[in-house]
Parts: structure tokens; C-alpha cells; sequence
């Protein structure tokens, strides 16, 4: 079994002393890129919403993810409310965008750490999968030293939008076992239309750069078959080519290579605002999924997943269970 590398770190104090260092960045929150400069170490809320405390809105055993980390016993998913992107389409509204009502799901770090050990100890799982952690990296890895010293073990997926400052990533390094970025658009004005941020390629661009240095694009393969180390791009396909997937999908074959691992993605359904936000108001049609599909081909890049074209159909989380936000198939990824 590959031992995680942030048992190293714990061992020779490395851990706590980055811990140390994101900590006092929450005291003129320079977290994200939004760099918005709240106090939240004295529980101001930064443009996130989020103020020191970790909002935990439900953690589960979750076998939605790619193949190659779930197995048969599925990831454990910390899902962290409130997000530092405002999608309009975000099928997690309902935790994202719902800041006052995640209020009540603020945890204590030493319960966050005890969340993880949960997930390792009764749910026999692979990994633990963080979703949305950016704005909670502090506590994460202040947890993450709590966690370690009582046995945590299992690698560490890092899921995010990608909106993340090269600076905390350094920070990660040696932390994170398996990073999983969106890479959502190539256009700038794209992103702060439907995102609400102006200059998401750049930043997500950036932090995935600093992922790749990190792990590089070779796979870690354990020999249960799973994924131990490496970076996963996933890249949901928009209606309208609103993601646009050309631009995106020939910047990671320019920047990173043909051998870089991908995700594409299916999933896309009218939600939240989207109903509402034309362009939007509806699923992909087929054949503009069979475009990026043959896009793939056309560029040699074959390594990863590709979601079955009717995979919106049955992945929508229903966060009113929290225990099983998740009840679609689990094989959704092929």
C-alpha cells in the first residue's frame, strides 16, 4: 500500500508549520484569488461567505466519482458549503449559494478531523475526497494533523473549480495525494457571465500548472487498481459551447501533453438559475457531446473517462439527505 506523503510531513513538523502559515492568511483572507482581505481568523465573512469556522454540509461514501478512485467501496466526499464561484448552473446550489442556511453546519476542526477518521474507519474507503475546499485549506489541514496523529492513513483528493492561488497549491504540496480540477472555460467574459468571476481561465490555468508540477501527468496506480497519485482535469461540456471545449481541451494538450489524464464530462442539466439564463436552459444535445468526444480523438488524447451522453439523467444530488445526496448509478463514468 502507498503510504500518503503527508505522513512525512506530520512526522517532521512541516505539516503544522504550513498549517501555521495558511492560518494567518485568514486574517486578510488571501485564500482564493478574490484576495477580498477579511479577517475571518475574528469571524468576518470573506466574499465566499465563509468565516473561520468549516462548514461541513454532508460527508458520505460517494461512487459518482471516475473509476479509477472509487473501486468497489467508493471515495469518502467531505462536501464543503458555500463556494468562492457563483455558477448559475450549479447542481450544489443548495449548499454553494445557501450561506445562511449552511450556517448551522459549522463544525469545529477537531470534529472535521474526526469526519475523516469516520470515513476511513466505518466506511472502508479508498480515499477521502474533499469537494469544494478551497476556501477551508486552513482547516483542512489543521485537521488533517489532528486526523493524522489519531491514524489517518488514506490518500487525499483534492476536488475543486480550480479557482485556487498557485500560493496556498505550494503550500499543498506533499499534502494532497490526487488533485481533481474543473477547468470550466476558455473565455474570460464566459466565466463572469455564468460564473461570476471575470478572470477564471487564468487563475484555474495557473493552479493547474502548479498541480501538474507537482504530481506530474503519470498516474500512480496502487495494485487494487486505483488511483494513489497523479491529476485528473475534468471538463463538464456546456450547451452552446459556452465551456468552450476546443480552446480548452488544445490548451491542455499544448501546455501539458497528450498523456495528461481527463474526465469529460455529460452531466450538464438546467438547474438553479439556468432555468432561467437562456443558453443555458437546457441539457447538451448529442451531438455536441459526440464534438469534444471526436475532438479527444483528433488530438491523441486517450487517457480517462468519458461520461456515458446520458449521464444527466440520473446524476442530480438531492441535498435534502444529507446521509445519500447521491442515489443516481454509480457507474456513470466509462
Amino acid at each position: 500500500m502507498r503510504i500518503p506523503s503527508y505522513l512525512s510531513l506530520a512526522e517532521s513538523g512541516e505539516l503544522r508549520r504550513r498549517r501555521k502559515v495558511l492560518e494567518e492568511m485568514l486574517a486578510a483572507c488571501s485564500i482564493c484569488p478574490h484576495d477580498c482581505g477579511n479577517n475571518r481568523l475574528a469571524g468576518e465573512r470573506a466574499r465566499c461567505y465563509s468565516s473561520f469556522l468549516p462548514v461541513v454540509s454532508a460527508y458520505t461514501t460517494h461512487f459518482g466519482e471516475e473509476p479509477g478512485l472509487v473501486g468497489t467501496n467508493g471515495v469518502g466526499n467531505i462536501f464543503f458549503g458555500n463556494c468562492n464561484l457563483r455558477c448559475v448552473y450549479c447542481q450544489n446550489s443548495v449548499i454553494s449559494q445557501s450561506f445562511r442556511e449552511e450556517e448551522k453546519n459549522e463544525v469545529a476542526i477537531e470534529r472535521l478531523a474526526e469526519i475523516m477518521l469516520e470515513l476511513q474507519e466505518q466506511g472502508h474507503v479508498h480515499a477521502v475526497g474533499l469537494v469544494s475546499p478551497t476556501h477551508f485549506v486552513p482547516q483542512i489541514v489543521h485537521a488533517l494533523e489532528i486526523a493524522v496523529e489519531r491514524g489517518l492513513q488514506l490518500p487525499l483528493i483534492y476536488n475543486t473549480n480550480a479557482y485556487d492561488t498557485v500560493k496556498v497549491l505550494q503550500l499543498l504540496e506533499g499534502v494532497i495525494d490526487i488533485y481533481l480540477p474543473d477547468l470550466k472555460y476558455s473565455d474570460e467574459e464566459m466565466g463572469y457571465r455564468y460564473s461570476r468571476i471575470r478572470d477564471y481561465p487564468q487563475h484555474a490555468k495557473a493552479a493547474i500548472r502548479e498541480m501538474y508540477r507537482q504530481v506530474g501527468s503519470e498516474l500512480v496506480i496502487g495494485e487494487d487498481g486505483l488511483v494513489k497519485r497523479g491529476l485528473i482535469i475534468r471538463h463538464l461540456v456546456l450547451p452552446n459551447d459556452i465551456a468552450g471545449s476546443n480552446e480548452t481541451l488544445r490548451w491542455v494538450k499544448q501546455e501539458l501533453g497528450g498523456q495528461t489524464t481527463l474526465s469529460v464530462m455529460s452531466q450538464y442539466f438546467p438547474t438553479h438559475k439556468a432555468l432561467i439564463t437562456p443558453l443555458l436552459d437546457r441539457k447538451i444535445r448529442e451531438s455536441e457531446y459526440a464534438r469534444v468526444l471526436n475532438l479527444l480523438d483528433a488530438l491523441d488524447m486517450e487517457r480517462g473517462w468519458a461520461q456515458d451522453f446520458e449521464a444527466s439523467e440520473y446524476y442530480r444530488p438531492e441535498f435534502e439527505d444529507r446521509a445519500r445526496p447521491f442515489k443516481g448509478a454509480p457507474d456513470n463514468i466509462d
